[in-house]
C-alpha cells in the first residue's frame, strides 16, 4: 500500500515526548492526590503533537500555519474549560475510577489514565502530520476544511458555556438542560469536536494523506462508545430522573429535530 507523504519516523518521534509529558503530569498530580490535571493535558498534548510534526515538516507546507493556529485555539479552549469546570476537584467519573482501582489509585493512575492518554493523543495526531506532509497548493477542500473545524469549535465551545451556565443555575438539582444546541442533541459538545477533528483530517486529505483516517475515526469511536457519551448518559441518568424522557426525545449525538 502506497502511503504517500506519510513520514514515520517523524511521527513515532513524537512518541516519547508525549509519554514524558504524561508522565511529568502524573508526577504533579501526586502531590496534589488529584487526578484532574489529566483533562486539560488532552488538547495540549494533541496541540505539542502538532508543534512536533511542524518542527520537522517543510516549512513551505501551505497548511502548517492555518493548521497549526486553528488546533492552538481548539486546544486552548478546551483545556481552560476542562480546567477550571469542577475548580480543580475529581469529577464524578473520576471518582469512580478511583474507587474502582483503590487502594494505591495514585500510582495506577499513571497507566490507567495518564499513559492511555498520550497514545491516544499520539495516534489522533496524525491528521496534523498528514497536513504538514506535502506543499500542494491550497484549495477548495481545505476551505471545506477550514469551515468543518471553525463549525465544529463554535458547536463546542457554544455547548460547553450552555452546560456550564444551565449547572451553575441548576445547584445540583435534578433539571434537564433541554435548551439551545443540546435541545437537538444530547452531547453537541462531543459532536462539536468529532467535527473539529474530521476538519483537520479534510486538510491531511487536501495535502494527499488520505491514509490518517483512522484517527478521526477513533476519536469518533471513544466518544461514542468509551468514554464520551455512555459515561455522561450513565452519570446523567443515575442524577437527574428526567433524563430517561430527555432521551426519547433527544439524539444521541447526530443533531436532530426532537421527537414528540
Amino acid at each position: 500500500m502506497n502511503l504517500d507523504g506519510f513520514e514515520s519516523g517523524l511521527w513515532l518521534s513524537a512518541l516519547p515526548p508525549l509519554l514524558i509529558a504524561a508522565t511529568l503530569t502524573w508526577l504533579l498530580s501526586l502531590p496534589l492526590r488529584n487526578v484532574s490535571i489529566a483533562a486539560p493535558a488532552w488538547g495540549l498534548m494533541l496541540f505539542a503533537a502538532g508543534v512536533w510534526y511542524a518542527l520537522g515538516s517543510d516549512p513551505r507546507a501551505p497548511r502548517l500555519s492555518p493548521v497549526l493556529w486553528l488546533c492552538a485555539v481548539w486546544a486552548a479552549r478546551l483545556s481552560w474549560h476542562v480546567g477550571t469546570r469542577d475548580s480543580g476537584t475529581e469529577d464524578r467519573r473520576l471518582r469512580e475510577l478511583r474507587a474502582r482501582h483503590d487502594p494505591n489509585f495514585a500510582l495506577k493512575s499513571l497507566y490507567l489514565l495518564f499513559l492511555p492518554q498520550a497514545f491516544a493523543a499520539w495516534f489522533i495526531s496524525l491528521p496534523l502530520l498528514g497536513a504538514f506532509s506535502s506543499i500542494r497548493p491550497i484549495g477548495w477542500l481545505d476551505l471545506a476544511a477550514g469551515g468543518l473545524c471553525l463549525a465544529g469549535f463554535i458547536i463546542e465551545a457554544c455547548a460547553d458555556w450552555q452546560l456550564r451556565r444551565f449547572r451553575s443555575r441548576s445547584a445540583g438539582g435534578g433539571e434537564v438542560l433541554d435548551r439551545g444546541l443540546w435541545r437537538y442533541s444530547r452531547h453537541p459538545n462531543y459532536f462539536g469536536e468529532c467535527c473539529v477533528w474530521w476538519g483537520f483530517w479534510l486538510f491531511a486529505v487536501a495535502a494527499g494523506a488520505w491514509w490518517s483516517w483512522p484517527a478521526p475515526l477513533l476519536l469518533t469511536w471513544l466518544l461514542l462508545r468509551v468514554s464520551g457519551v455512555p459515561a455522561a448518559e450513565r452519570e446523567a441518568g443515575n442524577r437527574r430522573p428526567q433524563y430517561a424522557d430527555y432521551v426519547l426525545k433527544t439524539n444521541a449525538f447526530f443533531p436532530g429535530r426532537r421527537r414528540k
